[in-house]
């Protein structure tokens, strides 16, 4: 069985979810970068204070800092892992395979969930946040497609990476996602 996972997708493509979904059950540790970078300053750890004076400047939190994070929590679980949100650039995807290759703990499988652009842009404007209305999330797109979209041929050079159609429902996909796992 695979224990070491990445999922890549677009905003509202329900990666978060299925990482969550795949995470609960296989007891695997989900890292979410915002969820990590929150917790750190909610902890008000060192790193914490730093990353909090970043957000508060209204920077973003730079590469070698989240990776840091990323590191320490791999640790925390020999159960697997899921990454979820990061990388997201070609950069951060060098730096991070090269601090996996030292804990001997290489992605085995990169899952991107695909959506159509107009079934993304419902699905977000559908889950009501405040900032998600349609020219932010046009925006938001637009560096996805940019930054990170890229990473998709990284992973598909690495022969890693599992196509995932996410306009279905979710047991559908969590149920693909598990069977390309086993």
């Amino acid at each position: 069985m695979k224990k070491h996972l990445l999922f890549l997708g677009p905003p509202g493509a329900g990666k978060g979810t299925q990482a969550s979904l795949i995470s609960n059950s296989n007891s695997y540790l989900h890292l979410s970068t915002g969820e990590l970078l929150r917790n750190e300053v909610e902890k008000k750890t060192t790193l914490g204070i730093q990353i909090k004076e970043i957000i508060n400047s209204g920077k973003l939190v730079d590469d070698e800092l989240v990776l840091e994070i990323v590191k320490q929590n791999l640790g925390l679980s020999n159960q697997g892992w899921i990454l979820d949100g990061y990388p997201r650039n070609i950069s951060q995807a060098d730096a991070l395979t090269k601090v996996l290759d030292e804990l001997n703990q290489p992605i085995e499988k990169a899952f991107y969930i695909n959506l159509a652009e107009n079934v993304l842009v419902k699905r977000l404007i559908n889950r009501g946040r405040a900032d998600d209305n349609e020219k932010i999330i046009r925006t938001r797109l637009d560096i996805y497609n940019e930054t990170t979209q890229p990473l998709i041929a990284y992973y598909e050079n690495l022969n890693i990476l599992e196509y995932i159609d996410g306009d279905r429902d979710l047991k559908t996909i969590s149920d693909e996602i598990k069977q390309k796992i086993a």
